[in-house]
């Protein structure tokens, strides 16, 4: 009887979060599919249906070439944090770096560091370069923003995996290069996936490093600050529009989550040694 109660009692709170998580999505889903006469019930259900509102948001806003600007700089970023963060993590945590501890706790700095705090220098260093209003201006600083949580993020599963795996690689002859791309890699395909999506959204969703960096350069303008340039020139028109608008900078977000989900189910049910 008391796990009966104890069951019931877990399955209400999730329901109930699921319900306070999903509940503000739906409202806004709901006023992007309504129309201006019909606004949604209490309950969030709209009172008709209709797709007018996405077609005014997509020519309205240009989100088209900002989704692919937001896309473009996402991709870049996550490459290049892939191709820094996943050797440097193998290195340190399965190979003899010298003062890997130091370099651990410097890493740690840019991890805590906050992030308004580096803004500004951060524009001061892109303006010397010329760079401002460019796409390099979006991916350079993140690129660097995002290489502490990666190597943390990659020393700490490559630390849990099997030492036995590496030396059975070098018995049967395989150089460090060799035993990370055929050995390692393989087994932290699940890490690096996630690692690589949660990337990708901190760069898609970041607002303020864009708007500091490219503020006056439409063409280079991500999905987030298009969306609130498009909301604040729309203060007093329809709410329908601005819920439709930020429906479509979230949807790729929301499609790219529900694909690689599975992929992380399946890469985490392969296990971690291969035949």
């Amino acid at each position: 009887m008391r796990a009966r109660r104890e069951t019931a009692l877990s399955h209400t709170v999730l329901v109930l979060a699921v319900v306070v998580a999903l509940y503000p999505a739906m409202a806004i889903l709901s006023l992007a599919v309504s129309t201006p006469a019909a606004r949604p019930t209490p309950m969030g259900l709209p009172r008709s249906f209709t797709l007018a509102n996405f077609a005014e948001a997509w020519t309205g806003g240009r989100f088209d070439s900002a989704l692919l600007s937001s896309g473009f700089v996402g991709v870049c970023v996550v490459a290049a944090t892939l191709l820094l963060t996943v050797p440097a993590g193998y290195a340190l945590a399965r190979l003899r770096v010298p003062f890997a501890g130091v370099v651990l706790g410097v890493l740690l700095l840019g991890v805590v560091l906050p992030y308004e705090g580096i803004v500004i220098p951060l524009y001061r260093q892109m303006l010397d370069w010329d760079l401002v209003n460019t796409w390099w201006a979006l991916i350079l600083p993140q690129i660097g923003l995002s290489t502490s949580l990666g190597v943390f993020w990659m020393h700490t599963f490559f630390s849990g995996l099997p030492g036995a795996l590496g030396e059975a690689a070098a018995i049967d002859g395989a150089s460090r290069a060799q035993t990370l791309l055929r050995v390692y890699l393989p087994s932290a395909a699940p890490a690096v996936a996630t690692l690589a999506l949660l990337v990708f959204l901190y760069t898609w969703n970041d607002f303020l490093l864009a708007l500091v960096m490219i503020p006056d350069a439409p063409g280079v303008q991500t999905a987030p600050l298009a969306l609130s340039f498009f909301a604040g020139n729309r203060q007093a028109a329809d709410i329908g529009v601005t819920a439709a608008a930020a429906v479509i900078v979230a949807l790729p977000l929301v499609v790219l989550y529900l694909f690689l989900q599975r992929r992380f189910i399946s890469g985490l049910l392969a296990g971690a040694v291969k035949e």
